[in-house]
């Protein structure tokens, strides 16, 4: 049997175990880093992410004259969370995370090298209750992939590295003790099945969420709002973060709670070219486009992405087949269609600004036509009545209504054509009001039919 043995033990290689381990680097602690998939992926899930870290405070906000405290932010949190009376861990995460983001991620992170967008994306604005009031979402420049390669880079050179060691494919099923103390962890290396232990005075568990794997850990825990799991749920986060550690920490006595609380997402096509079963990718749902049904049947309150991601999916879910269409043209596309993460945002990932530029300018045409070239899940018609045959031959049946969708899409056109002064349509309103941030402006077309 393998056996390490270091001062603390860290398992997940993610951004959250690195930066760990980067602390106790810095306290001149030895460390060991476990991390159940390859080398090439060090990094995690973050390292395929597009880069978006919560902000309160920053030099960007302050140049863009937004005005933030972490008492507003804290504020926003409670309303946007409904905290109820045994939130008490859940609130005073809310409370160090506010009070603390400033100094210790974002401070931090540039510290080490991270730069962000010069203007914040403002998201999760809120819809029944208040969201985030100012925007605070800031973008790494490089996507997550730069931000995970230059904390990688620190660790490695770091100068106590020689304190740190890092066993790739080991996968941790349990916690050993020692006089009824937590000592260390067991587990099998992925490839082979061989045994080993590590042991520390300390161990932190940094393994990711639940949402990946095999999604039993999704299905198991789908939040009651949301009646029963779809059918088919793709999978956009990490193929290790199976919940496997989770039950390990409530087998050692941890408490675990919220695990329905998931951050899902309402827009999800399948990868042309997966690198995992299920493998889906989250699209940013055009704010110009008309959600519809499986029917073809506008949402009532129409859905536009940027207020509450988790109503997205409640309304999605409340529908017979729990899944929906997104009607768009390639204008709204080219402007306002994007996917989440850092493979299909290259200009951003490979900090190339004429192309981040030109794309913002004059529309990405590379990723749409992508897309359509690509993707089953897409399809394009030059008439309505062609579009809809397409989406029933997708579908496998006729459930798609032509007269219903068509009937949406010409009281929308109507409102547009009635200017922004007349709107009475709930979603043009919510555009108008997204256009009135810049950051939102640019990347939003100005009501287009």
């Amino acid at each position: 049997m393998r056996t390490y043995k270091s001062d603390v033990v860290v398992i997940g290689g993610g951004l959250a175990g690195i930066c760990a381990a980067l602390e106790l680097l810095d306290a001149g602690k030895s460390v060991t880093i476990l991390d159940r998939d390859g080398e090439e992926n060090f990094g995690g899930l973050a390292k395929e992410s597009f880069g978006g870290i919560f902000v309160v405070g920053s030099r960007e906000q302050k140049r863009n004259g937004i005005e933030d405290s972490p008492a507003q932010a804290l504020a926003d949190w409670c309303a946007f969370a409904e905290f109820g009376a045994a939130d008490h861990w859940p609130r005073r995460w809310a409370e160090a995370y506010t009070g603390r983001c400033h100094d210790e991620v974002y401070l931090w992170l540039k510290a080490n090298g991270i730069g962000f967008f010069p203007v914040p994306h403002w998201v999760e604005r809120g819809l029944h209750v208040r969201g985030n009031s100012v925007p605070r979402f800031h973008i790494v420049w490089g996507t997550g992939r730069e931000l995970a390669l230059q904390l990688i880079a620190r660790l490695r050179n770091h100068t106590n590295a020689a304190k740190l060691a890092v066993h790739f494919g080991h996968r941790v099923e349990g916690f050993t003790t020692l006089m009824g103390e937590i000592s260390g962890c067991s587990g099998a290396l992925e490839d082979g099945g061989e045994p080993f232990e590590a042991f520390g005075e300390a161990i932190v568990v940094a393994s990711g969420g639940i949402n990946g794997g095999d999604l039993a850990k999704v299905r198991q825990h789908w939040h009651a709002d949301w009646r029963t799991p779809p059918q088919t749920i793709l999978n956009g986060s990490h193929r290790f973060a199976d919940g496997r550690l989770h039950d390990a920490v409530g087998r050692a006595g941890g408490n675990l709670t919220h695990l329905d609380r998931m951050w899902d997402y309402a827009a999800g096509v399948r990868h042309w070219q997966p690198r995992k079963p299920n493998h889906g990718l989250s699209v940013v749902p055009p704010r110009s486009a008309l959600w519809v049904d499986w029917r073809g049947r506008r949402f009532a309150p129409p859905l536009v992405t940027g207020f509450d991601t988790r109503d997205l999916v409640t309304q999605v879910c409340a529908t017979e087949r729990q899944y929906s269409w997104q009607i768009l043209n390639r204008r709204i596309a080219l402007k306002e269609l994007a996917i989440s993460g850092a493979e299909f945002n290259p200009s951003i990932r490979d900090r190339k600004r004429l192309a981040f530029l030109r794309d913002l300018l004059f529309g990405n045409r590379w990723l749409v036509d992508t897309l359509i070239d690509n993707c089953e899940d897409v399809v394009v018609a030059d008439t309505l009545p062609a579009l809809v045959a397409k989406m029933n031959a997708l579908q496998g049946d006729n459930a798609v209504d032509l007269e219903a969708l068509g009937e949406a899409v010409s009281r929308y056109d109507a409102q547009v054509a009635l200017g922004p002064d007349r709107f009475e349509d709930e979603q043009l309103k919510r555009l108008a009001l997204l256009r009135q941030w810049k950051g939102d402006r640019i990347r939003t077309c100005n009501f287009q039919k």
